[in-house]
């Protein structure tokens, strides 16, 4: 379990993995497009729709991660000495934690 939560640290090695799913599953798709029996045609119709709601989930969480970014940098810029009272207060706080551990 440890591994698995190494490989996914950065947000780059997540959006290749699941880019790379993306690619074999439709490699699957095309695969089995001749394939005449039912079960493999409605489990292809569902991994179809799958890979549509996937992308649609990406591509809306990938444009709220982008809006919810430029929020933060306005608040930022437009409240810079708060910005860095409250930095320099988590931070205190933080250093105060962790000589009290030692």
């Amino acid at each position: 379990m440890k591994n698995r939560a190494k490989h996914f640290e950065t947000p780059d090695a997540l959006r290749h993995d699941v880019h790379t799913l993306s690619e074999d599953a439709e490699a699957l798709l095309e695969a089995t497009k001749e394939v005449v029996d039912e079960k493999v045609r409605a489990a292809r119709q569902q991994l179809s729709v799958s890979i549509e709601r996937s992308r649609n989930i990406y591509n809306n969480l990938q444009q709220k991660a982008v809006q919810t970014a430029k929020y933060a940098d306005e608040t930022v810029h437009s409240h810079p000495y708060q910005t860095a009272l409250v930095a320099l207060s988590v931070g205190a706080c933080l250093g105060f934690l962790c000589s009290r551990r030692s």
